[in-house]
Parts: structure tokens; C-alpha cells; sequence
């Protein structure tokens, strides 16, 4: 059996921890790497053949799509299947002959498809340059962001309705987030949710943070150009806001 050697892409470590689990199921699949950004993936990829790429598009610095558009310019580039949260990339990865755009979050019947494009380029002995997008997703209807999301707590699966959220952070490369009076965990990344809720009221003021700017019902200001909001849940928890977020939020909140 041949083994696909494959590399993954994505600033995000449960996005990466999630894809190499799910790649786990699969015999002929061997993970021989991550990176969190293109300047890693670069240079991992110029000291071994990779059979595939799995990419993500939005990431700090060179993009995914850009990377993309790089690896096609060496002599005998990896297949690149795109791993996002952000359909209205689709169209784009014809313009790097992409193999599949797998649209997050995904199930391991998808991911199956994809690697079965992949061995049968491989079987036809076609490169990436070959590859074509069978498959792009449709965008979604409006109807398709997240009204109720998934959580876990106490072993137990249960589905909180989005208005119940009062923000969202990272703690120990897991997500979690906060209602009234309770923390959930989620398997969603900050990334993912940010692109599936409801975009009028959630805002992300920190690399680690998403709040519900409703519940909001103080803004303190900090130091050097940062700020503090103060939720009205029952802790009322304090979430940071960064320099380059401060700006944004004072203008969504008109101020």
C-alpha cells in the first residue's frame, strides 16, 4: 500500500489537532508534519516530498491561497486540498489546481472523498498541475449559521442556542464558551465559530476571544490603547480588548 505523506496547515492547533484525528482512520495516511503558518509549511515542504497538503486559507502573513499559488511553481508540488471555513474561496482554488475544498466543519465521509481523489490521481499518475476542484461547495443560505451550537459538559452532548452565549475564548488550546452562569466546551475553533455566528452582534476582540457585544454592559479602558469589557453574566467576567481590535469595536459601537 502506497502511503500518502501528508502535511498540515493551519495557524490554529484544535483545528490541527482535530484534522489529525480524523486523518487517523485512514491506513494509508501518514502525518509526517504540521505548521502553523506558510513560512513553516515552505520550508518543511523543501526538505520532504509530501504527497498532500492539507491548507488552510486565512492565516497570518502569506495566506493559503497564496502558499497555494508558491508550491505550484516547484518541480514536483504536493496535491493541496483546502481545509477552511470560508466558502467564498471556493471559486479560487480552480486557479491553483486544488484537488477538493472541504468546507469546515466537515465529516470523515467528506474527508474520505477527498483522499479518494487523490489516490486516483496518484493511481493515473497525474500530478497537481492535473488536479481540478470536482466539487465546489455552495455558499450557504442564511439560515445555515450556527442558531444552535454543539457543546459538551459532563460527557453530555447539548445544543446552545446562540443568544445564550456570552463569549467564546481559548484556554489550553481548547474553546469553550461561557453562558449566564456556566462553561461549555466546543470542538469548533474561534476561527470557525467567528464565521458562523450571527455577525450583527458577535465580535472578535482578541485573538482569544469572541464576545456578544448584547451582553456587554461596561467598557473600561485599560493601558496602552487596550480596553476591558465587562459582561452581565453572573461573574461579571471581564474580556480583554487588543490594541488592533480597540479601534473596530469603538466603531461598531459607535464611539
Amino acid at each position: 500500500m502506497t502511503k500518502i505523506k501528508a502535511l498540515i496547515v493551519d495557524d490554529e492547533y484544535p483545528a490541527r489537532q482535530e484534522l489529525r484525528f480524523m486523518l487517523g482512520e485512514f491506513k494509508d495516511v501518514e502525518i509526517v508534519g504540521e505548521a502553523t503558518n506558510a513560512k513553516e509549511a515552505l520550508s518543511l515542504i523543501s526538505a520532504l516530498d509530501y504527497t498532500v497538503v492539507f491548507l488552510d486559507i486565512n492565516m497570518p502573513g502569506m495566506n493559503g491561497l497564496e502558499l497555494a499559488r508558491a508550491l505550484q511553481e516547484k518541480s514536483s508540488p504536493p496535491f493541496v486540498i483546502f481545509v477552511t471555513a470560508y466558502e467564498e474561496y471556493a471559486l479560487k482554488a480552480f486557479e491553483v489546481n486544488a484537488v477538493d475544498y472541504l468546507l469546515k466543519p466537515f465529516e470523515t465521509r467528506r474527508l474520505r472523498q477527498a483522499l479518494e481523489k487523490v489516490r486516483r490521481l496518484l493511481e493515473q499518475g497525474q500530478g497537481p498541475r492535473q488536479a481540478k476542484v470536482e466539487e465546489v461547495p455552495r455558499p450557504p443560505e442564511p439560515d445555515s449559521r450556527l442558531n444552535r451550537i454543539p457543546v459538551e459538559k459532563d460527557g453530555k452532548t447539548l445544543l446552545l442556542d446562540q443568544n445564550d452565549l456570552y463569549y467564546a475564548y481559548t484556554q489550553n488550546d481548547s474553546v469553550y464558551l461561557k453562558t449566564f452562569a456556566e462553561h461549555y466546551s466546543t470542538r469548533y475553533t474561534l476561527k470557525e465559530l467567528l464565521n458562523r455566528l450571527d455577525p450583527s452582534i458577535f465580535f472578535r476582540t482578541h485573538r482569544c476571544y469572541i464576545v456578544n457585544l448584547t451582553k456587554v454592559r461596561e467598557i473600561v479602558p485599560f493601558f496602552n490603547g487596550t480596553y476591558t469589557l465587562i459582561l452581565s453574566d453572573k461573574e461579571h467576567s471581564e474580556v480583554p480588548v487588543s490594541r488592533n481590535q480597540a479601534g473596530p469595536l469603538k466603531a461598531r459601537l459607535g464611539l
